[in-house]
């Protein structure tokens, strides 16, 4: 691919503020964390979509881009394409994950995070290793300036290494001012040259080898 078609997917618009999408950042995240404060065994997928939605009302956002996720348990192994299962209840000791995509000042936040509930130390470790294993190709990519297909062949190893499998059905995507659909971009485990500072969100999505329950992590790619 040429440089000016590189370049063409790292576009941003006339509005685009480094800072707003640190602001976005932040926000979505804080967002996750105050969901998930509030989930509880019993609750369904809808119940806690509901919630999720007051959440951000509350918290004055501009809009919802992307739908709103919200995984239960065996719920966890699915793909962003795939839609929430509204009567899937939480358990006593279970795992789950929070997927938002939302709008603050004109620029767009995408955040997910798991939490478990209960004291399975499988699920606890399967939680952390999302979020490990995040930080790991962030590092990558930040001392090694990999591209996005290397970033994800190192991601994959490093997850079999760890114990885990990687769903390469999930390999990132950009961000920008609102809507950054205009700029087709594609993923960012096809983006053949080391991703911009602000522009791509790197997702990780791993299963237990048993196939019972999965976890997921989120967030943007900053340098600083």
């Amino acid at each position: 691919m040429s440089e000016l078609a590189l370049a063409a997917k790292e576009a941003v618009g006339a509005s685009f503020s480094l800072d707003k999408m640190k602001l976005a950042r932040d926000r979505t995240m804080e967002a996750v964390h105050r969901i998930a404060e509030r989930v509880r065994p019993g609750m369904t997928e809808l119940q806690a979509k509901e919630l999720a939605r007051t959440v951000l009302e509350d918290m004055g956002m501009d809009r919802i881009w992307h739908g709103i996720l919200v995984r239960f348990g065996r719920s966890t192994l699915k793909i962003f394409s795939e839609k929430i299962d509204p009567d899937n209840r939480l358990g006593e000791d279970d795992i789950f994950f929070i997927d938002l995509g939302v709008v603050w000042e004109g620029h767009e936040g995408d955040a997910g995070a798991t939490f478990v509930v209960g004291q399975d130390p499988r699920k606890l470790a399967c939680a952390a290793a999302a979020r490990q294993l995040w930080d790991e190709v962030r590092e990558k990519w930040l001392h090694d300036n990999l591209a996005g297909p290397a970033l994800y062949r190192f991601a994959e190893e490093r997850a079999s290494a760890m114990g885990w499998v990687l769903n390469l059905e999930i390999r990132g995507h950009r961000v920008s001012d609102f809507p950054h659909a205009i700029y087709k971009a594609g993923n960012l485990g096809d983006f053949a040259a080391c991703p911009d500072t602000g522009l791509w969100i790197l997702e990780i999505q791993i299963a237990d080898p048993a196939g019972e329950y999965g976890a997921f992590y989120e967030d943007l790619l900053v340098r600083v």
